[in-house]
């Protein structure tokens, strides 16, 4: 083990330790200490941790979009596990996520400072999941932030509150890595395409698309641990049209409608939209990490505290964690055949695609399946519950490309699932689904948890 993070573990053990014995029996009640109140600290440090998130993701080995949205699910979680105690009416979500274990309660009668646990377990939670892969730069960059975020938000603080808020964070975050162990995703950016895994084969059955990617990327995904059960276990997409290569079916007629928007159907904006969207890893942070930085600019729009970007971050945390994994579900269970492969065999051997096709099978659209659940948590947190909003996104402007505008979130994942489409790689249907998986996984994040009203 890294030397450095058992430095941070076994404190944090220790602590989870002491914590746990003397905290609370009642682990969802709030405390009623007198510590300042989750909403009267700013976000700016929580924002700051997202956006290095985004650069950390990009540039660790292995962090393909599915292990991407799992790191970035668990530092949510470990943000709002660390305030909620100063969140009034906020349980904890332990006993409501799948597997998530008893996290410690902040002891009654004792004064917290919630920028400062915040700070403590975000950086913490980083450093459990990306030490092992990620370079020494990138986690002294973590130190160096948890040292500079700790130093503003100490001033004024006396030392035994600044001990105690420190302890506790680093105390939920071990909590929450523990649980974490064993979902099915630890440590897999050490074997991302799960070898050995042998390719099923058959005319429908998906083949590489790229020989320097001879096998797909986590097959084995779908089989991990949902956070809420229902986010796969109902969420099921509808099977995919029946595979034919007869010129007159169904199966074809999707496929040239694709052939065809490509070779000539393309405007200008559209080739734009596809490229926009593609959000390859290891050149971007992923399509979870696009839609994190999207979440991050509406937090700092809405001058959000702590207390609802909290419950904000940890809502879109489950929502992108859940999608993958009923995504990768359905992926690998019909194994269905990529258009690059079928067209260049059954349409036109020359085909080629506006963007690169990912190494797993297509149906259904991951980038159309965490979009839809994005949309519904962006507008239960930031609209009357109409979507309506004016958002004019800079998250890929660091990537050269010029700023979009949407006037409602489901626009914005509409036109996310439909950049698969401009891009030659996906059939219309694979995202029209997906679109609608997603919606379902962020309907269930919002109604199947209990989650705190009446936020700021």
């Amino acid at each position: 083990m890294n030397r450095n993070l058992l430095g941070h573990i076994l404190p944090a053990i220790l602590i989870f330790g002491l914590l746990t014995a003397s905290c609370r029996k009642d682990n969802n009640k709030t405390t009623t200490s007198a510590s300042p109140a989750a909403r009267t600290f700013s976000s700016t440090h929580l924002q700051n941790y997202f956006t290095m998130l985004c650069t950390i993701t990009k540039n660790t080995k292995g962090f393909y979009p599915p292990q991407a949205a799992r790191a970035y699910a668990y530092v949510g979680i470990a943000s709002y596990e660390a305030v909620r105690n100063g969140i009034a009416g906020a349980p904890s979500l332990s006993g409501q996520l799948n597997g998530l274990g008893v996290i410690p309660a902040a002891l009654p009668d004792q004064t917290y400072n919630w920028g400062i646990s915040s700070n403590a377990a975000v950086a913490q939670m980083m450093r459990y999941m990306f030490v092992s892969s990620t370079s020494t730069f990138n986690m002294n960059t973590v130190d160096s932030t948890e040292t500079a975020n700790l130093n503003e938000l100490s001033s004024g603080v006396s030392q035994d509150v600044i001990e105690r808020s420190v302890l506790y964070g680093k105390a939920v975050a071990a909590a929450v890595y523990a649980s974490s162990q064993s979902d099915g995703g630890d440590k897999s950016y050490l074997n991302p395409f799960n070898l050995p895994y042998t390719l099923p084969v058959c005319p429908s059955c998906w083949v590489a698309t790229n020989p320097a990617v001879p096998s797909p990327i986590s097959p084995n995904w779908g089989t991990n641990r949902p956070l809420l059960p229902a986010n796969v276990s109902d969420a099921v997409p509808v099977p995919p049209t029946d595979f034919s290569t007869d010129p007159g079916s169904a199966y074809y007629v999707n496929a040239l409608a694709v052939y065809n928007q490509v070779k000539t159907g393309n405007t200008s904006d559209q080739v734009e939209i596809a490229k926009y969207w593609a959000d390859d890893p290891f050149n971007t942070c992923t399509p979870a990490g696009h839609t994190f930085n999207i979440m991050i600019q509406l937090i700092k729009e809405n001058n959000a505290t702590l207390e609802k970007a909290s419950v904000a971050l940890a809502k879109l945390s489950i929502a992108e964690n859940d999608a993958f994994i009923g995504c990768w579900k359905g992926k690998f269970q019909y194994n269905r055949i990529r258009l690059v492969s079928y067209i260049k065999k059954y349409i036109d051997a020359s085909f080629a695609t506006v963007i690169g096709t990912p190494a797993f099978p297509a149906y259904c659209s991951g980038h159309a399946y965490e979009s839809g659940a994005s949309s519904v948590i962006f507008t239960t947190m930031f609209t009357d519950g109409s979507g309506n909003y004016n958002l004019t996104d800079y998250s890929q402007t660091q990537y050269g490309f010029q700023p979009r505008q949407y006037t409602n979130f489901n626009q914005m994942a509409l036109e996310c699932a439909n950049s698969r489409f401009y891009g030659g790689i996906h059939y219309n249907e694979d995202n029209l689904e997906g679109l609608k998986m997603g919606q379902e996984v962020g309907t269930n994040v919002n109604t199947l948890i209990n989650w705190p009203t009446n936020l700021k």
